[in-house]
């Protein structure tokens, strides 16, 4: 019999050593992915279990050769969780693995045991859903409470109290087989003849299942939620994607059909500008681009305006830092601003006036700005005052930085009525 104050020390110990070695892997984006996913490769399985079986291999060979260092074993423990999550054939294989070194040290019940707990307990995970492994929870009390309270109001059949009576039946097989065959041992179990102290070696086993699960469940939940998230702000961004192209689209056909009539040269020559940008906006591009390829658009754009103004109306100014062209951009961030500027600031103006395309690095950021020197935003009719800046296509500018950079994005207006408007946009610099 091993000494009680023992036995107390191992069952803390054991219980810390699942919720460390369960932390620790849980900070492994490499096993998240092959722990989390639907759909796991051959390879991909034993890249998991490489997790597993490494470090729990060796804790089996310290139980054996360091004396008194009982905690390290948690193989039955392992066998277990295995089961439930990868099925019974994994869960087997890993059982031989794991009773090697015990195997070797003439514990000759260790492998047909463990291979034993990984068909039933990989059986059960074949039979319930994924969702009632994740929950099962290693709080044994409040289980058994929930089950009773449950019970006493609509009798029904629980899965959870059954994987908490499958795992303690097979932790008091085990210590009944230990007893049994201790004389030589051939099966390594925590036995005293304190009935109290047994009862807590049998619950340990449940507890130390269920806090691997609690800890990876939080953090397949908190997964769950970031892919939600991503999902969402994807589909928002779609959707300002969809809104600027028609709107971009409707405001050059105007300018075109305004030329039709009168100077069909010029309309043929935006038409052919119209069918470059159509081109470049229905290509297969990512959400991000390189500066240069955003300056690329935008003069194409920039070209048909100075078609419909005339050249001596509206002038282009480039001021750009050789180092910023690099830079990842959102796509169709600048065609919208040069846009506002030239309807709402230079189109109102008789003798037109002169955009101002700059760019620059700012420390770790890149800044973009686009500046005219027209009219000013004017604040009415008060109905503006509820936008922020004059027209759909600031509004949708600012909403995708939000979207894609939340608070490391600034987006700032400076206007002067009468002397122009200065859009500014800072980003995080990420080169392609």
């Amino acid at each position: 019999m091993i000494d009680q104050k023992l036995i107390l020390i191992t069952l803390l110990v054991k219980l810390g050593v699942a919720a460390s070695v369960s932390s620790a892997l849980a900070r492994s984006r490499t096993f998240q992915r092959l722990l989390f996913s639907e759909h796991r490769t051959r390879r991909a399985t034993l890249g998991l279990l490489a997790f597993f079986l490494v470090p729990l291999t060796l804790g089996v060979w310290v139980r054996l050769t360091v004396p008194n260092f009982l905690a390290a074993d948690i193989s039955f423990e392992t066998v277990t969780l295995l089961g439930l999550l990868l099925g019974p054939a994994w869960a087997m294989l890993s059982a031989l693995v794991l009773a090697f070194p015990a195997e070797i040290r003439h514990e000759y019940l260790s492998a047909p045991f463990l291979a034993v707990v990984g068909l039933v307990s990989g059986s059960f995970g074949r039979w319930v859903e994924k969702e009632e492994i994740w929950s099962f929870t290693p709080f044994v009390d409040l289980s058994i409470y929930r089950w009773i309270r449950r019970n006493l109001r609509q009798p029904k059949f629980d899965r959870q109290i059954l994987l908490l009576m499958l795992i303690l039946g097979m932790e008091i097989a085990r210590d009944w087989l230990a007893a049994r065959y201790a004389h030589p041992r051939r099966l390594f179990a925590l036995n005293t003849d304190a009935i109290w102290l047994q009862v807590m070696v049998w619950l340990c086993a449940p507890m130390v299942v269920g806090i691997c699960l609690k800890v990876w469940n939080a953090l397949r939940i908190e997964l769950k939620l970031e892919e939600q998230k991503r999902l969402v702000l994807e589909a928002r961004l779609d959707a300002l994607q969809r809104q600027i192209n028609p709107h971009f689209l409707f405001n050059t056909l105007n300018s075109i059909a305004s030329l039709v009539r009168f100077r069909p040269d010029l309309a043929r020559e935006m038409i052919v500008k119209l069918a470059n940008l159509l081109r470049a906006l229905l290509k297969d591009h990512g959400t991000y681009v390189q500066l240069r390829e955003e300056l690329s658009f935008t003069d194409d754009y920039l070209d048909i305006e100075v078609v419909r103004f005339g050249p001596e109306k509206l002038h282009v100014i480039k001021d750009l830092d050789p180092r910023t062209l690099n830079v990842l951009v959102p796509s169709i961030l600048l065609q919208p601003l040069i846009e506002n500027s030239i309807k709402h600031g230079l189109e109102p103006r008789i003798h037109g006036g002169t955009i101002t395309l700059r760019s620059r690095m700012q420390g770790d950021n890149v800044v973009v700005e686009v500046e005219d020197d027209g009219v000013g935003i004017v604040l009415k009719p008060p109905s503006a005052l509820h936008r922020n800046g004059p027209g759909i296509g600031m509004k949708n500018v600012q909403e995708r930085l939000e979207v894609l950079y939340g608070n490391r994005a600034r987006f700032t207006v400076v206007s002067r009525p009468g002397r122009g408007t200065l859009v500014s946009i800072e980003l995080p610099a990420e080169f392609a």
